[in-house]
């Protein structure tokens, strides 16, 4: 029997590597390794990106955990904790409830259709402004030529704003309360606080000492609280105070 040469079994070698390659492909839009940049974003952004889309493409996992993330990136839960509240702030990435009304159960799937909305938006652009033949065109191949730079303008990280600031100091002093890393999902819940529900920094913190003082140090409990005071007119810590002081009265009378 003659046996195969060293040629044919690297041949073999390389054909099943392919093949194996080729069933656990993720499909990553050029357009986001193009304008990553022109998004503000940085080269880690982006792979988290990637990564995010790997795992629903071939793994089928729409919200891999911290853990799962912290294993493919290397770099820490905080880290990529704070890159995903990055990608949500910029309206990149979103965080949709799902329930499955069959078995009863409620979870959550991360959402990239603001990332590929905006990369939507680069593409028109650069076709505006006679850069589309950089990019080519589906199912046809072209000559990559640097595009002229994008006037998108991004406020650089060194000049932060003070809310943004202040929110990180929140998402400081729950972590520490709770002993633990928050998760995207709870990340989220205190953006929501401050950006859409408007509630004052001094406020949540003290729905959040009202919670640990009930012996209930989570989110729904806090959030409840927040509700409360919202439909009582309770507008600021002094407001927060008194209601409670009044009502700890009365359980006391």
């Amino acid at each position: 029997m003659n046996r195969p040469n060293a040629g044919d079994e690297v041949k073999a070698w390389a054909a099943g590597a392919a093949a194996g390659m080729n069933q656990g492909t993720a499909l990553i839009p050029y357009a986001l390794l193009r304008y990553y940049r022109t998004l503000g974003l940085s080269g880690n952004d982006c792979m988290l990106l990637i990564h995010l889309i790997g795992f629903q493409q071939v793994e089928f996992k729409a919200f891999p955990s911290l853990e799962e993330l912290q294993h493919v990136t290397g770099a820490s839960a905080e880290s990529i904790a704070m890159a995903l509240q990055r990608l949500m702030k910029k309206g990149l990435l979103g965080i949709d409830e799902h329930v499955d009304h069959e078995r009863g159960i409620q979870f959550e799937r991360y959402n990239l259709s603001g990332v590929y909305e905006e990369l939507g938006r680069c593409l028109a652009e650069d076709s505006r402004s006679g850069n589309s033949e950089s990019a080519g065109t589906p199912g046809e191949r072209s000559t990559l030529v640097p595009s002229a730079p994008s006037h998108r303008s991004f406020t650089p990280a060194s000049n932060v704003s003070s809310p943004v600031q202040e929110e990180r100091n929140l998402f400081s002093i729950f972590e520490k309360e709770f002993g633990r890393p928050l998760s995207p999902m709870e990340l989220e819940t205190i953006s929501g606080w401050v950006d859409q529900d408007r509630y004052p920094d001094e406020l949540i913190l003290l729905a959040l000492k009202e919670a640990v003082f009930a012996g209930k140090v989570h989110f729904r409990y806090i959030d409840r609280i927040l509700l409360e005071w919202s439909r009582n007119r309770v507008r600021t810590a002094q407001d927060a105070k008194a209601y409670t002081q009044k009502f700890r009265n009365i359980g006391r009378s």
